[in-house]
């Protein structure tokens, strides 16, 4: 096989723009989907015994909660990248009648092609934090109930509330645990962008594409981004065991 080394010099800027949105819109999409996850997972858990406030948290926070985590759990990220980026975003950003996003923004938005304040990028933000948020939201409904529940008892009838219990007591402890699961999901979610491509996010993907077309070789463009992704998902496990051995000493025995 002839391996042609001046197809990737030729496009290694193209390939290195390509890491450097690929890694953007899997941190934006890691950081939204904890925080998203984090609600779910709580709301997930959410439970009250007795007196009407049972049926109220089940009907308006739980099993919204649960259709909401099953949905996205159950279909492919594919699918959903193109329900938002067709469906979902022109009905919040658009010129005349957008719900989050109207007017001379909007126009300026939708004709963007390229850069975080493009259209095809928020899609991919948006998709991607809507999947890793249902995931992440069973991450942390595992880490919370591993915790002993004699804990929020003590919490509890030392007068804190259940918002303070969870975040001073609860969830510190639970997120030593979650950290492996955590950082399986975000190489997962890095390695996942690639899906994005699909409604035209120059990320490493689109550009392997991009050369491959212009030049009929599959072997340069596509091994260049998998070494790319190799060495962007290696920095994350070197970090998430950095993160193990940081925060998760007081649980060793």
């Amino acid at each position: 096989m002839n391996f042609r080394w001046d197809i990737i010099v030729n496009y290694m800027p193209l390939f290195l723009q390509g890491a450097k949105v690929t890694l953007q819109v899997t941190v934006i999409a890691v950081v939204l989907g904890t925080l998203l996850g984090l609600f779910l997972g709580i709301a997930r858990l959410a439970r009250v015994k007795h007196g009407i406030w049972k049926y109220v948290v089940s009907i308006f926070v739980r099993w919204p909660a649960i259709l909401y985590i099953t949905f996205f759990r159950g279909t492919p990220l594919f699918v959903q990248i193109l329900i938002v980026h067709f469906g979902l975003m022109p009905i919040l950003i658009n010129q005349t009648d957008g719900l989050l996003i109207s007017g001379e923004l909007a126009r300026q938005i939708k004709l963007a092609e390229t850069g975080m304040l493009s259209g095809v990028f928020f899609s991919g933000v948006v998709a991607l934090t809507l999947n890793s948020g249902a995931y992440i939201a069973e991450i942390f409904r595992a880490g919370i109930q591993s915790i002993d529940r004699g804990q929020t008892e003590a919490a509890r009838s030392l007068g804190l509330t259940y918002a303070k219990t969870m975040r001073y007591i609860i969830i510190p402890q639970a997120f030593r645990r979650m950290l492996p699961p955590l950082g399986n999901e975000a190489i997962m979610l890095l390695k996942d962008s690639s899906l994005v491509s699909a409604v035209g996010l120059g990320e490493l993907a689109y550009a392997a594409r991009t050369a491959f077309g212009a030049t009929s070789r599959v072997w340069e463009p596509y091994l260049t981004i998998s070494l790319m992704y190799l060495v962007m998902t290696l920095g994350l496990s070197i970090l998430v065991a950095w993160l193990e051995r940081r925060y998760g000493t007081s649980d060793s025995r």
